[in-house]
């Protein structure tokens, strides 16, 4: 890690991180509130020797870095909104052929093409997988400028890790929030290293890169079993999340992003006020940080999800988490970030009985 601080929008923090980690093909589209990383990428990924290159759609550049990784490099692509809704195929077609890539979408909010502001609207189809088929993608989020460059660095390894697609959840205010950022080490990845990455046509050689499905020399029987097995090596292994003020709170706050932040400073606030407060933040949404849950303090009466959405799209992973052992209560601002002084009001309401849980996600 450089000792020396940059101060980064969080979108150049997630294009540096990539940058760092070994990215040298990087296809995108432009779209708001995520441009500066295609603008950041198309500045400074030549003289890394690597490759830029806007494609003429979302869905071109999705098929350009699936033939990129299919050759051993380390790829990403970043959008947002109705932008990433046309990455899913691809996506799809990554995970079907157990290709490593990153990802990252910098959601905003509302429905159809929404709102170019920020917001948190697209955590289904992140962690549920928009595209069609069977898979699972490594889910982080990042609530910080320095954690936009650490989440994206680290989703490099664990896309390799695991051969799978490896997605940054961000949003709109952490994007563009400008913050010093420590940068982490720079490394230069190796593309030939992997057996089965296509290095070119010299001559008649066994097909390296297969869809997996329609293996028809594993069987699908046995590559049912080789995705299984991945996806819970990665559940089983791969939770993260924080922990702030959970041991003795009698309400838990749920939130990731720009809500966590501010759910942080409600907890010091409602503590300074005698109102306690904890907060859960997942740095993972998939897999989802159920362990988090497991051993919740007795004081705990109610857990409350803070979103940036319409519906309460993180709720069912909270209670399946919890396994319903507590009410839960949605603290849903929509396209407005969060404010300290009305979630904590509507905590003490919630304590003193006069809120309904959520019933309708």
């Amino acid at each position: 890690m450089n000792n020396d601080y940059s101060l980064m929008k969080g979108n150049e923090a997630i294009a540096e991180g990539a940058l760092r980690a070994g990215c040298r093909f990087y296809a995108g589209y432009p779209i708001t509130p995520q441009s500066e990383i295609l603008e950041y990428m198309s500045t400074h990924m030549e003289e890394r020797g690597g490759v830029f290159i806007q494609g003429e759609s979302e869905i071109a550049s999705m098929s350009m870095i699936w033939g990129a990784a299919a050759c051993g490099e380390r790829v990403m692509s970043s959008s947002s909104g109705p932008g990433y809704d046309l990455k899913q195929e691809g996506i799809s077609y990554l995970a079907s052929y157990n290709l490593p890539a990153v990802l990252a979408d910098v959601m905003r909010y509302g429905l159809g093409d929404g709102e170019i502001t920020e917001g948190q609207d697209s955590y289904w189809e992140a962690t549920k997988g928009g595209g069609h088929g069977d898979s699972r993608q490594i889910v982080l989020t990042p609530s910080s400028v320095q954690e936009c460059a650490d989440l994206t660095y680290l989703a490099f390894e664990l896309a390799d890790k695991y051969n799978t697609v490896a997605i940054i959840l961000s949003d709109g205010a952490i994007s563009q929030m400008i913050e010093k950022c420590y940068l982490p080490d720079a490394i230069e990845h190796d593309k030939d290293k992997y057996d089965w990455a296509i290095t070119g046509y010299k001559e008649k050689d066994a097909t390296k890169v297969k869809v997996t499905n329609m293996d028809r020399t594993i069987g699908h029987e046995a590559w049912n079993e080789l995705m299984r097995n991945k996806f819970k090596t990665i559940y089983d292994n791969e939770q993260r999340w924080e922990e702030f003020m959970v041991e003795d709170a009698e309400l838990v706050l749920v939130a990731y992003g720009i809500s966590a932040r501010v759910c942080k400073s409600a907890v010091r606030s409602a503590r300074a006020q005698g109102v306690k407060l904890g907060l859960i933040r997942p740095i993972t949404v998939w897999p989802y940080p159920d362990q988090a849950f497991q051993n919740m303090p007795e004081s705990v009466k109610a857990l409350v999800t803070v979103e940036m959405s319409i519906s309460s799209q993180m709720a069912p992973d909270i209670q399946m988490a919890s396994k319903f052992s507590k009410p839960l209560y949605g603290y849903l601002s929509t396209l407005y970030v969060p404010k300290t002084e009305e979630l904590v009001a509507y905590c003490k309401s919630v304590l003193a009985g006069n809120e309904n849980a959520l019933e309708v996600y």
